[in-house]
């Protein structure tokens, strides 16, 4: 056998190493090419096979035709007389003698002067088929490694997606993928995790992200080595790219503290984690089997007076916090609890001390008197802020505004006194300018 001192073999095992895949499947797409090309030479209807020969790097081509008794069609069959004389003139009597019903001859077919055409033709069949096998690696590869970060090279921007390269392939990490403050140009070296890997028609597409918490959770195993090696478990991650993300860890050492593993000396462990994700703030807090230990350390940076289980089942807590705290309980635009309730799996309804002391004398109240009904004036109405978060709209409530229109006559200057920070009083007054204008915009008003 050549092998690969011959110069044919040896393109063949170049080519399939180029591309990643096994020689065989560049044989047998050979094989197909010139099985292709020659049904377009021999048109007679022929069982034609093709069959590539190691020893002289040459594929033969051939007819096959079954041995039957009667013959009924001469392109794919022999009568059992002619197989037994065909085999007589080329082995002798004893080969002629062995030749039975049911059993193929070949037949050797010319291979030379297939043509322009059918050589163009057998071109594209071996591009198509090298080409499938290598998708087909590329999709098995990467279907295995969902999850695992890798670095890539911004290629180019296709309608708001980055088309980023990784090693020899493309991969794509789509608009909705990418966190809101980040920005990039061609050439840019960028971490993310892989989130699928899909067929379609142009082969397979290899999803990238850098929002999903799994980048996080990487991240953290990369840069802690208390969680590479299990000493530390991340039980949950929850991000809003960009802006904010928590944490939940836990040790499964009695001496070893995993915030402090993860924020390490001086802060430089989830500092440069801060710096991969472009400035996101991280909480890292600590896990408890405590639901209520669990929420209270979620609520961090804000400190918690008290916490109530208002319903298990549903999974409904009420949170108690100082009333120079409940903003920073809130978070901007309802940020630091909505990612909280996420982390733990509870709702999470945060008062104030001056609201809880309200709602109580309120209760106080309806026992005394249980047959008076309040006046209409008295009355609480529902103010409704579409797309600002519920914990921010009964901050409102529990101030006194019923109407998106008390909230826009009270102005920023005025709202500053409910405890909420400047850009969620700016985001609540642009709901409430909006939706006062819808109000006053409403039919029945003509003049």
């Amino acid at each position: 056998m050549a092998g690969s001192s011959n110069p044919v073999q040896q393109t063949i095992e170049a080519l399939a190493k180029e591309r990643g895949i096994e020689p065989q499947v560049v044989i047998a797409a050979i094989e197909d090419a010139v099985l292709t090309a020659s049904r377009k030479v021999f048109k007679g209807g022929e069982n034609l096979k093709a069959r590539f020969n190691p020893e002289t790097a040459q594929v033969e081509l051939v007819a096959v035709r079954t041995v039957v008794d009667t013959v009924e069609n001469p392109a794919v069959e022999i009568s059992l007389t002619e197989a037994q004389n065909t085999y007589r003139e080329a082995y002798g009597e004893e080969v002629a003698a062995s030749v039975e019903l049911g059993d193929e001859m070949e037949f050797p077919k010319p291979t030379e002067g297939f043509g322009r055409i059918a050589a163009q033709t057998a071109k594209q069949v071996i591009f198509q088929k090298v080409r499938e096998a290598e998708r087909e690696n590329i999709f098995a590869e990467y279907s295995d490694r969902v999850g695992e970060v890798l670095t890539g090279m911004v290629k180019r921007f296709e309608n708001g997606d980055i088309i980023m390269e990784i090693g020899r392939i493309e991969t794509v990490l789509p608009r909705k993928e990418q966190s809101r403050a980040e920005s990039y140009a061609p050439g840019d070296r960028v971490r993310a995790v892989i989130k699928a890997a899909t067929r379609n028609a142009k082969g397979p597409q290899i999803v990238l992200s850098r929002t999903d918490p799994a980048l996080l959770i990487k991240l953290f195993e990369q840069e802690v080595p208390e969680i590479y090696d299990g000493t530390v478990q991340i039980k949950g991650a929850v991000r809003e790219a960009g802006d904010r993300a928590k944490v939940a860890v836990y040790s499964r050492e009695r001496d070893v503290d995993p915030v402090g593993a993860c924020v390490g000396m001086k802060g430089t462990r989830v500092q440069a984690i801060i710096r991969e994700l472009r400035g996101e703030k991280i909480d890292i807090v600590e896990w408890s089997e405590d639901a209520v230990s669990f929420v209270t350390n979620a609520l961090s940076p804000a400190k918690v007076q008290r916490v109530t289980i208002v319903d298990d089942y549903e999974k409904v807590m009420e949170v108690v916090v100082e009333d120079r705290q409940l903003s920073l309980a809130i978070g901007k635009k309802g940020q630091n609890v909505r990612l909280a309730a996420k982390l733990t799996g509870w709702r999470i309804d945060i008062k104030s001390e001056e609201e809880k002391r309200k709602e109580v004398e309120l209760q106080f109240e309806d026992l005394e008197m249980p047959g008076d009904v309040p006046a209409v004036e008295d009355q609480v109405q529902e103010l409704v802020l579409p797309g600002i978060h519920d914990e921010v709209v009964g901050v409102l409530r529990q101030a006194g505004y019923t109407l998106a229109a008390q909230l826009t006559e009270a102005g920023a200057d005025g709202l500053t006194e409910t405890g909420l920070d400047a850009e969620t009083i700016q985001a609540v007054l642009e709901v409430a300018q909006a939706t006062a204008g819808v109000a006053q915009d409403e039919p029945g008003t003509d003049a």
